[in-house]
C-alpha cells in the first residue's frame, strides 16, 4: 500500500468537497440550483470536471497523483483568493466534511484492497452528500418542533407577514419602527426570509415577551412562502410590489404571483394589504393597495406624499418607498397606532442600510444602494441622482437573474445620466460595452481594487451611487 497514493487521494476529494460545498452554500444548499442556475458555470469544468479527469488519467498511468491533487489545491487557493464569499464553516458544513473524511478515508483503503480507483474519489463525494443531508433533515426536523413549541407558548403575539419581489426588507423594517412606540415589536433581522432563517430566528432570538412579531418572506419557488405561512400564520399580511425578480427560478412572472399570494393562506389571517401589481380582486379583508398614495415628492433630501388627505413626511430616498411606507402604516392603523405617533415615527425612521442610503464623506455624496437588484428599485437610484448638479458616478454590475432586455435599459439609462459607468464583474460587461459611450465606461475586474479605482475616478463633489452588488460568484 503506497502510503504517498492514500494521502493524494484524501487531499483531492477534501479539495472537491471544498469547491462543491462552498457553491452549495451560495446557492442555499440546493443542489438544482449549483447545476442548473448557476451564473459561471465553466467553474464546474476548470475547478471540477477537469481536474478529475486529470487525476483519474494520472493515477491509471502513473504514480504522481500526488502532484495533481496539490496542483489543484493552488488552484483552488486562487480562485478562492477571488470570491467575496469564502466558504463558512457553519455546523452543517463541519457535518458533511466530517462524512467526506469518514468516507473517503474508508474507500481509499478500499482502493488499494480491491482496486476500484474511480469510485474511491467519486463515491465519497455522494455518500457525504447524502449522509449528511439526512442528518440536516434530521435536525431540522428537531429546530421546527422547537420553534413550533416556542409559538404556541406566545398565543397573544400578533404575527405580521411581509412577502414581495421587491422591498420587503424595508416594508419589515418600516412597520417595526413605527408599531415599536406602541408594542414590544420583534422582526426578523437582516434579510432573513427563508424557512430556516425563521425557524432559527425564533429558536435563538424571538424574546418571550413580543407583543408584534414582523416576519420577511421571500421564495425562489413555488410552495416557499407557503410553508412559512402555514408555520407562523400571521395575523396580518403584506403583499408588496410583484416584478420579475429571480424570474429564472420561477418560470413566469404569473407563477411569481401565486407564490406571493401564499402569504393569504394562514389560518389566522385577519386582514391583508395586496399591491395593485398583484392583479387581485379585493374581498372583505383583503385590500388592494396602490391608488391612494399621491403627490410624491422625491429628493435626495427626502420624501414626501399624501394618503388621502393625511400628509407624510420621511428621511428616506426614492419615491417607490411612498407605496412601501403606505403599506407600513395601513398595518400601524389596523393595529390601533394614531396618525400622530405614525407621523412621528416617519420622522425618526432611518433608511435600511445599503437601501438609497445616503453617506457624505470625504466631500462626496454616496448613495449606497448596494441590497437594492430590480430595476424599478434601481431605475429610482438613477432618477435621484440625476437631481444631483455635480459629477455623476455609478458603480454596477447591472442586475442578475433577470433577462437582458432589462440590463440593456439600465446601461442605456446610466449612459445617459452619468458621467462615469463603472461596471463590476464579467456577467452584465458586454450589454454595457454596447449601450455606454466608451469615453465614460470603466471596469473594475475585481472588488478588492474598489479602493484604488475611486481614488483614481473620482473626486470631492462627486455623487457616487452604488446599485446593486453582485458577489464574485455570479
Amino acid at each position: 500500500m503506497n502510503l504517498l497514493n492514500i494521502i493524494s487521494s484524501t487531499l483531492f476529494v477534501l479539495a472537491l468537497g471544498y469547491y462543491f460545498m462552498t457553491n452549495m452554500q451560495w446557492y442555499s444548499y440546493k443542489l438544482n440550483r449549483v447545476l442548473f442556475h448557476h451564473t459561471k458555470t465553466w467553474w464546474h469544468l476548470v475547478y471540477f470536471l477537469i481536474p478529475l479527469f486529470l487525476y483519474f488519467a494520472v493515477s491509471r498511468e502513473t504514480d504522481f497523483s500526488i502532484i495533481v491533487a496539490i496542483a489543484y489545491i493552488t488552484s483552488l487557493y486562487f480562485w478562492r483568493k477571488e470570491q467575496d464569499k469564502p466558504l463558512v464553516f457553519t455546523g452543517r458544513v463541519k457535518r458533511f466534511f466530517a462524512s467526506l473524511i469518514f468516507f473517503t478515508l474508508f474507500l481509499v483503503m478500499m482502493k488499494f484492497i480491491i482496486h476500484f480507483k474511480i469510485l474511491a474519489v467519486v463515491t465519497p463525494l455522494i455518500l457525504a452528500y447524502f449522509s449528511s443531508s439526512i442528518m440536516e433533515s434530521i435536525l431540522f426536523n428537531g429546530f421546527k418542533m422547537k420553534a413550533e413549541k416556542k409559538l404556541n407558548s406566545m398565543q397573544n403575539m400578533v404575527v405580521v407577514g411581509v412577502t414581495a419581489s421587491y422591498g420587503k426588507t424595508s416594508i419589515k423594517n418600516y412597520i417595526a419602527h413605527i408599531l415599536s412606540a406602541k408594542y414590544k415589536v420583534y422582526a426578523t433581522p437582516r434579510s432573513v426570509n427563508t424557512f430556516g432563517g425563521v425557524l432559527k430566528d425564533i429558536n435563538d432570538d424571538l424574546p418571550e415577551d413580543t407583543e408584534v412579531y414582523v416576519v420577511e418572506m421571500g421564495a425562489r419557488g413555488e410552495g416557499d412562502i407557503y410553508e412559512i405561512t402555514k408555520f407562523v400564520n400571521p395575523h396580518l399580511a403584506i403583499v408588496g410590489k410583484i416584478g420579475p425578480a429571480h424570474i429564472e427560478y420561477f418560470g413566469s412572472l404569473e407563477n411569481i404571483r401565486n407564490t406571493k399570494m401564499e402569504i393569504l393562506s394562514s389560518d389566522r389571517l385577519k386582514e391583508a394589504w395586496v399591491h395593485d401589481s398583484a392583479k387581485l380582486n379585493p374581498i372583505s379583508h383583503v385590500h388592494t393597495f396602490g391608488k391612494e398614495i399621491h403627490d410624491i415628492k422625491a429628493t435626495l433630501d427626502g420624501l414626501d406624499f399624501k394618503i388621502g388627505n393625511e400628509e407624510y413626511h420621511a428621511n428616506i430616498l426614492g419615491s417607490f418607498n411612498a407605496m412601501n411606507l403606505g403599506l407600513s402604516i395601513e398595518v400601524a392603523k389596523a393595529l390601533d397606532v394614531d396618525i400622530d405617533t405614525i407621523k412621528k415615527q416617519l420622522n425618526s425612521l432611518k433608511p435600511t442600510p445599503h437601501r438609497l442610503q445616503r453617506i457624505d464623506a470625504g466631500g462626496k455624496v454616496i448613495i449606497d444602494d448596494s441590497f437594492n437588484g430590480n430595476i424599478d428599485g434601481m431605475i429610482e437610484g438613477f432618477n435621484l441622482s440625476s437631481t444631483y448638479e455635480g459629477r455623476k458616478v455609478v458603480i454596477t454590475p447591472g442586475l442578475v437573474e433577470v433577462d437582458d432586455e432589462f440590463n440593456v435599459q439600465v446601461a442605456q439609462k446610466a449612459n445617459e445620466i452619468f458621467d462615469l459607468v463603472v461596471v463590476t464583474g464579467d456577467l452584465n460587461y458586454q450589454i454595457f460595452k454596447d449601450n455606454v459611450d466608451s469615453n465614460k465606461l470603466v471596469k473594475l475586474e475585481s472588488k478588492d481594487k474598489m479602493q484604488e479605482m475611486l481614488i483614481e475616478h473620482t473626486k470631492a463633489g462627486d455623487l457616487i451611487l452604488f446599485a446593486n452588488d453582485a458577489p464574485s460568484f455570479i
